[in-house]
């Protein structure tokens, strides 16, 4: 069946919250359903597998839909793959990715699934990983509910694809928040340079504002006197930095260029899916 005649449901899973999106089919999809709801961490068990146990009861009449799936950075390990000119093969690129996880994280980097994005031999690109069985688990509940897997992307280079024409092509920061994360990305002439995603412990401003400068510290050894950080914190709709904090934040979401459906907001989400 073409995808053009099949309903397509936009999955958004984080540790805390699943959210979903649904498509009616045409040429022009319509949104016809959204529903968010809140997760309940187990201990002892993996940080998705509550919002799988969300996915599964959302999806739960799905049957014969194409599912897309964006996780958050919080399920997602990130590197900087630096310019490699001698690659000339997908293998040798894999190869390659998975050698830069390793130096990075170690032996743990053995159960990963990895992919690459805007990858260019003389620039570098930009390697995920995540954990072979939180794929295999998200593979195995869509094929159960008869539906499609289409893809799952990160969060992080899944709102950069979205809103890449809004970057400074010459120098960008790009922040992204949720619920208890910052990721953060630098980017220079089009090419990833760096990628800081961690936990936030204290205040968010606070927290934002100290990485950032750690950032562009480590990255050239001071940063200039007044930046832009391209910011999306669609859980932190008030979000603002002090005037004078060195950071000027310009915000991606716009009327014009809207953050995909299943994102997540600040709007209320239930205890559970009906």
């Amino acid at each position: 069946m073409s995808p053009l005649w099949r309903d397509r449901m936009q999955v958004f899973l984080a540790p805390e919250r699943v959210d979903m999106a649904r498509l009616r089919k045409g040429i022009k999809p319509k949104q016809a359903a959204r529903v968010a709801a809140t997760c309940e961490q187990k201990p002892g068990l993996p940080a998705w597998e509550a919002p799988l146990e969300q996915f599964e009861r959302i999806i739960e009449h799905a049957g014969g839909v194409d599912i897309s799936i964006t996780i958050s950075n919080a399920f997602v390990r990130y590197v900087v793959l630096p310019a490699q000119p001698s690659i000339a093969t997908p293998a040798e690129l894999h190869a390659y990715a998975a050698f830069q996880m390793r130096e990075v994280y170690g032996d743990r980097a053995a159960t990963w699934v990895i992919s690459v994005s805007g990858w260019d031999p003389c620039s570098g690109g930009v390697c995920a990983a995540i954990e072979r069985s939180f794929l295999e688990r998200m593979t195995e509940i869509s094929s159960q509910r008869k539906a499609r897997l289409k893809y799952v992307e990160p969060y992080l280079t899944g709102a950069f694809d979205h809103w890449y024409k809004r970057f400074n092509s010459n120098r960008a920061w790009f922040a992204l928040l949720e619920t208890g994360r910052v990721c953060i990305a630098l980017l220079e002439n089009g090419a990833w340079q760096r990628i800081s995603n961690q936990r936030i412990l204290h205040d968010v401003e606070d927290e934002l504002i100290s990485v950032l400068h750690q950032e562009a510290t480590l990255f050239s050894g001071s940063k200039e006197a007044d930046e832009t950080v391209y910011l999306f914190a669609p859980e932190h709709q008030e979000f603002a930095l002090p005037e004078d904090c060195g950071w000027r934040i310009a915000p991606l979401q716009t009327e014009s260029m809207p953050a995909p459906p299943h994102y997540p907001t600040i709007a209320e989400v239930t205890a559970g899916a009906t």
